[in-house]
């Protein structure tokens, strides 16, 4: 398992944003448990691949752990190529409250943001 310290980027440029850790933080205190955020990449949706979003509370032997502020995300080895250099994030605005990846490599989008084409 790789695993990245606080406030520094994955080999792979992977982030995960402060806001992000902040709604974790709150997740696992409302839940009373440590949870993480699985992040992965799944063929599908109308753009080609789409992001599933889980919270769990333990890890595959050959995650990615990526951590900020003591919150951690998770994403499987075949997951990675596709979210090299992203960010992820945590947004609370009037469509609605959400995680989202800010990936340099997704080509196009959908209008939702939970698919994408490279």
């Amino acid at each position: 398992m790789f695993e990245v310290s606080t406030g520094r980027a994955a080999p792979e440029g992977i982030v995960l944003d402060a806001s992000a850790a902040k709604r974790l933080a709150k997740l696992s205190a409302a839940e009373g448990k440590a949870l993480m955020l699985r992040v992965a990449v799944e063929g599908g949706g109308c753009s080609g691949f789409q992001y599933q979003l889980d919270l769990v509370e333990t890890a595959e032997a050959d995650d990615l752990r990526i951590q900020a502020d003591g919150q951690t995300a998770l994403i499987d080895p075949v997951s990675v190529p596709f979210l090299k250099g992203s960010e992820i994030a945590f947004v609370d605005e009037l469509a609605g409250a959400q995680f989202v990846i800010r990936n340099p490599n997704a080509a196009t989008s959908c209008g939702c943001g939970v698919s994408f084409s490279i």
